[in-house]
């Protein structure tokens, strides 16, 4: 049973990444459909990993073997998931804590920490309470209108607390970077959540500054991992800044309300739990 439980939640995880979707859609609607993609497989294996741990490597087994296989690799699973996180945090943390010895200024409005740099740069850099990082030569190149339409952008990711939930899917991104289709739905969500902050930044900044702004931010630099850094422009495909820059001068999306029925097929995830109190 443990090893079959075993190999069924594998091939869940790998089969569903195989599966060809339609890149179409609003912007709303990728997001749904990758954030799915996304969550759906390592979600699964975790709980397939709790599952077996928790019935333990004794059962009704045709090999002796088999029950401590599974649980092994169960419980290797789960040190390696909990030591990466580990990992995860501590390097955040030291790098927020390189954030905040930079002094601390007040910007219309905004309060942030000046990088000393001449190369243009923004983000929000942290978890939960994340903090607003920009270079001195933003402050010095970029005009009053296009350094707050550069703000209002990187206020949107603290609205939607953007690094506390790309910390912890850059977590799973790592723990199963072995499943097909990982970093091509990682880099969809980072250019989904660019999108999104700019459609929150357009409510109150002109959308043609926005893309004036993220043409002259193309080359700045990567201070800070992905996983608690929230930039305003990054090193990504030309295609995808083309789409942002597209996105900002159409018509906007109309967006529709949160179901979240939507997202109830993610409790299949704990299939693999319902079947302890069945084990013997």
């Amino acid at each position: 049973m443990h090893l079959t439980l075993l190999f069924f939640g594998l091939s869940c995880a790998w089969g569903l990444r195989l599966l060809r979707v339609s890149a179409g859609g609003t912007c709303q609607e990728r997001w749904q459909r990758s954030l799915g993609l996304f969550l759906f497989p390592p979600l699964l294996l975790l709980m397939t990993a709790i599952a077996l741990v928790c019935m333990g490597p004794q059962g009704q087994m045709v090999r002796w073997w088999e029950g401590w296989v599974s649980y092994s690799l169960a419980v290797g699973f789960l040190c390696v998931s909990v030591i990466l996180a580990l990992r995860l945090v501590t390097d955040g943390w030291r790098s927020l804590q390189q954030v905040r010895a930079y002094p601390q200024v007040g910007l219309q409005g905004h309060v942030g920490r000046v990088l000393s740099t001449p190369l243009p740069f923004s983000a929000q850099v942290g978890f939960w309470q994340s903090e607003l990082v920009v270079s001195q030569g933003l402050i010095d190149t970029f005009s009053t209108d296009h350094l707050e339409a550069v703000l209002t952008h990187e206020q949107a990711h603290h609205h939607y607390r953007d690094t506390f939930w790309f910390f912890w899917l850059g977590w799973l991104r790592r723990l199963t970077a072995w499943l097909p289709q990982t970093e091509a739905l990682w880099q969809e969500l980072l250019l989904l959540r660019e999108r999104r902050a700019d459609r929150w930044a357009a409510q109150t900044v002109d959308t043609l500054l926005l893309a004036e702004a993220l043409l002259q931010m193309v080359k700045a630099p990567e201070l800070y991992s992905e996983t608690i850094c929230a930039a305003f422009s990054s090193a990504t495909p030309r295609t995808r800044l083309e789409e942002r820059i597209d996105a900002l001068l159409s018509e906007p999306e109309s967006v529709q309300p949160v179901r979240f029925w939507v997202w109830l097929w993610l409790l299949l995830v704990c299939l693999p739990l319902l079947t302890v109190p069945f084990h013997y």
